[in-house]
């Protein structure tokens, strides 16, 4: 909302400073402030109403060291994240922004689905929670909203690189002092993803189809909007089972978050696509402001869910923040590099799977259950073999950190 009461004062009366709105860099700076100072200063406030509230952990005895402390310790705290990620928003996006709309629904969506799952928890002390069946479906409704939007909005488009001895476009450039040489294709719709370490790093999802007949070419959405569902559901139940211990379910996300900041940013921006030879996406750089706020909102949140935690996210958090990074990764066209980037989020995911499916199996074949694992997910493994959960989540932590420069280093190893 003020980057329209700015811009207005700009255009209209030369206000002192007014223009510097216009820049996302700026804007940005404001929002993971500003979301710093929400999730730290009023985080505690909200602390305190769970507690009086008793809207405390259920916790589940599972054999694990220092887990029956935990019981009684304030959950739903994802709405501290949730709250620090989306006034910001409101206050220094462009709401006209088609990808800032479709964060902002499926930050709201996806927050309703883990806020009834703790209320069932807590208020309804039915430990299951929201049966597994209705998470799935509403899953499924948001990776439906935004595969269809990003399928058919007209504002969502790319521009692509083109061939040498082509008409090319001038671009005044804000890092220096000369006029930029691009050359970008008009902004046009397409179903094309960035695919890592590849020559020719792109991928047409159409390009399924129409190896049988280019008359398919139009049924992309066939192709296209399963994928969008599966990513959104599969990541977001990757963040649900990472949220176990305290601080790594937080602390491994703003890692993944701020990475994908930095592709956003350099994606919207028409010089930085061309110097890196990646996909131009024309105003996905305002994504850069809903992530700054995000990212700020998961750090403060951080400073009171870190060991020993004075209060958890809940699905209320976990779900949501898994279905944020699924959709600004699908958005900035780099969902490919997901089980890179979320490595840690795709271990956990891989080690229930794993642990499941061999148990099934070897119940079946032997008339005893085997597992690979201790325990799973992978984090209350390594709590089985006596690390403490500090350990455990420094370590996953510089983990997650080691992917995310391995995602940086495929913008140029191809």
């Amino acid at each position: 909302m003020l980057y329209y009461l700015f811009d207005y004062l700009d255009k209209n009366y030369d206000f002192f400073g007014a223009g510097v709105f216009q820049y996302i860099s700026f804007r940005a700076a404001l929002a993971v402030i500003f979301s710093l100072l929400l999730s730290t200063i009023y985080g505690k406030r909200v602390i305190t109403f769970l507690r009086k509230q008793q809207i405390g952990e259920t916790v589940r005895d599972l054999g694990l060291k220092g887990q029956n402390e935990k019981a009684g310790t304030p959950t739903m705290g994802g709405l501290i994240i949730i709250g620090a990620t989306l006034i910001p928003v409101l206050l220094f996006s462009r709401l006209d922004n088609i990808y800032t709309l479709l964060l902002i629904v499926t930050t709201v969506w996806m927050g309703v689905i883990g806020f009834v799952d703790d209320y069932i928890k807590v208020f309804k002390k039915d430990k299951e929670g929201l049966q597994g069946k209705f998470k799935i479906v509403g899953q499924i409704g948001i990776g439906v909203i935004v595969g269809v939007t990003l399928y058919l909005h007209p504002g969502v488009t790319v521009r692509e690189k083109l061939k040498d001895g082509a008409e090319t476009e001038v671009v005044s450039s804000t890092t220096a002092q000369v006029d930029e040489v691009v050359a970008f294709d008009t902004a046009q719709k397409s179903t094309k993803t960035t695919v890592p370490f590849l020559k020719n790093n792109e991928f047409d999802y159409a390009s399924i189809l129409t190896w049988v007949s280019e008359d398919l070419k139009d049924y992309a959405w066939l192709i296209f909007i399963p994928i969008v569902v599966f990513i959104v559901t599969a990541v977001s139940n990757g963040a649900n089972l990472t949220d176990g211990i305290d601080g790594l379910a937080a602390g491994t996300s703003a890692i993944m978050v701020v990475t994908l900041g930095i592709f956003a940013w350099v994606s919207g921006n028409i010089i930085f696509s061309d110097y890196l030879n990646i996909m131009y996406i024309p105003n996905a750089g305002e994504i850069t402001v809903f992530i700054a706020a995000f990212a700020g909102g998961l750090v403060g949140f951080l400073w009171y869910n870190t060991y020993p935690a004075q209060v958890f996210m809940g699905d209320t958090g976990s779900l949501t923040i898994g279905g944020i990074i699924a959709v600004i990764a699908i958005a900035i066209r780099k969902e490919l590099l997901i089980p890179v980037l979320c490595a840690i989020f795709f271990a956990e995911n891989l080690s229930v799977m794993i642990q499941v499916s061999y148990f099934k199996y070897t119940k079946k074949k032997y008339g005893e259950g085997k597992r690979v694992f201790l325990m799973a997910p992978l984090h209350h493994h390594y709590q089985k073999k006596g690390y403490h959960e500090s350990k455990i989540v420094t370590r996953f932590w510089i983990i997650g950190i080691l992917m995310a420069v391995l995602t940086f280093v495929t913008l140029k190893l191809r």
